[in-house]
């Protein structure tokens, strides 16, 4: 039986790149049936609905240019239906924001990065764990984000860490994974948005992005390690836990309106 995985499309990309470059839901369809030309895939774009029903066996969160404490009522919806999804003993994959907001709603912080933006080539020091299908080594990836996550949320365990992102790639027991790259991007997509937000970055921060994309990049390593967790198939669900979105008492600042993230 084929892999189901659902698509929560948080965002766009820009319309004017969108004729070059596609949408999201496409980039995580393409790189996922790269690995895996039998999975199923359903998207659905949360800003106009959240889905009413459990019904893929895994979801991935993609990223937004919104920041997970922002007030928009979708936000926290969104992270009720992961909660329910996990309560169902379905799997998570989040993606830049969709790492955020496992954190932010469940029990860890997320504010802006004292650094600023990360654009470009990020490469995260990795944590040898035994679900690392084709072995640990430090995984590349394109990046594009100005909010980190600043503490782990409850049954977090870290796996990938860099001096810029601290917090760069967590679990939470056998059902969630998160990353804070863009396994997605391609480095083509990801010179034409930091050429759109050129005056945004600043000379220095666009030119060191730009010239990152002489590295090579790792999506395929990561997209492995997904699946792995996508599997209903994987181990036993121990402990069980009760998973609960709650929102925090307070927010935790406020980054550049609607270029928080992509």
């Amino acid at each position: 039986m084929s892999l189901h995985i659902g698509i929560l499309q948080t965002d766009s990309v820009l319309e004017h790149l969108q004729p070059v470059h596609g949408d999201y839901p496409n980039m995580f369809m393409d790189l996922f049936l790269e690995q895996d030309p039998q999975i199923r895939f359903t998207n659905y774009v949360v800003q106009e609905a959240i889905p009413e029903t459990v019904e893929c066996d895994a979801y991935i969160v993609t990223g937004s240019r919104l920041s997970v404490y922002d007030d928009e009522p979708w936000i926290f919806e969104l992270a009720q239906f992961i909660a329910r999804a996990l309560n169902q003993q379905k799997k998570l994959i989040g993606i830049c924001f969709g790492h955020q907001l496992m954190a932010h709603f469940f029990g860890g912080l997320v504010t802006p990065a004292p650094a600023g933006w990360a654009v470009g080539i990020h490469t995260s020091q990795v944590e040898k764990r035994a679900w690392m299908q084709g072995g640990a080594q430090d995984l590349s990836l394109l990046s594009s984000h100005k909010d980190q996550v600043q503490q782990l949320p409850e049954y977090a365990e870290l796996f990938a860490s860099n001096d810029f992102c601290p917090m760069a790639g967590f679990t939470m027991l056998n059902q969630v994974i998160t990353i804070q790259g863009h396994p997605e991007f391609n480095k083509d997509y990801a010179r034409a948005l930091m050429t759109h937000r050129e005056d945004i970055l600043g000379e220095r921060v666009y030119s060191q992005g730009i010239d990152s994309l002489a590295q090579e990049t790792h999506s395929e390593i990561f997209v492995r390690w997904a699946l792995y967790f996508a599997r209903p198939n994987v181990s036993t669900y121990a402990p069980q836990v009760s998973w609960t979105a709650t929102k925090p008492s307070s927010t935790n600042g406020s980054a550049l309106a609607n270029e928080a993230d992509l």
